[in-house]
């Protein structure tokens, strides 16, 4: 099964003979790749629509994997699982602030975790924040373009630690740490955002007068000081 840039990425971040499961499946494809490199013994494939679900049944058909090694489930985020079945799952292609949701929906769940492999569409800052908040940490970090568009990748532990600056929850703290080659164009995209919602604001006396204008030219200020290293 060779994969996207975006989804290899995902696999690159689960851990050696973790037991996985990939929610929001779609094909299948994770889950087969996770196998086929050897990077799992077990995945469970989970997807809420049937058509998803229907789809990573073929694919693992297809590629001749027993259900001993990919059980394929329908359901909603991690209610297809039971507490301590898998170590590791990996979420991608949603927003984050769904991300959120999906983890505290099932906290029996989420608190036998041991890596959390993220990829959101959007709202990784508040992502971030909600796993320093609930007692993960960032491990790793990775950034791939894929179609023309940047993907953050995200990897987090189970354990307290220090909670970021909000520009850092905002660029990705190991991001900034390792500088990867993708991490200029990363913040000329988070520069290109905050700008559009400040230039909106200036149009408004109103607006100008809110306390989030001041947060927001202090953030466009902060990240084009990050462009300079």
């Amino acid at each position: 099964m060779h994969l996207d840039d975006r989804l290899q990425a995902l696999a690159d971040f689960v851990p050696e003979k973790s037991r996985v499961a990939d929610i929001g499946t779609d094909h299948g494809y994770l889950a087969v790749a996770l196998i086929q490199q050897g990077k799992s013994d077990f995945v469970v494939a989970g997807d809420l629509n049937r058509g998803p679900y229907e789809a990573a049944k073929r694919t693992v058909h297809e590629n001749a994997i027993g259900e001993e090694q990919i059980s394929v489930r329908m359901g909603d985020g991690l209610a297809v699982l039971q507490p301590g079945e898998v170590d590791t799952i990996c979420i991608a292609g949603m927003g984050g602030i769904l991300m959120n949701t999906i983890l505290e929906a099932q906290p029996a769940v989420t608190e036998q975790l041991e890596t959390l492999v993220l990829q959101p569409m959007n709202g990784a800052p508040e992502l971030r924040e909600w796993l320093y908040d609930h007692a993960w940490h960032i491990v790793d970090e990775n950034l791939v373009i894929d179609d023309g568009r940047i993907y953050e990748i995200i990897k987090a532990e189970k354990g307290e630690r220090k909670k970021p600056s909000g520009l850092d929850l905002l660029v990705g703290p190991k991001l900034w740490k390792k500088k990867p080659p993708l991490l200029r164009h990363h913040i000329e995209a988070l520069l290109f955002q905050q700008r559009r919602i400040l230039n909106g604001m200036e149009k408004s006396e109103r607006a100008k007068g809110d306390r989030r204008y001041g947060v927001i030219k202090r953030r466009v200020k902060a990240l084009e000081e990050r462009l300079k290293w």
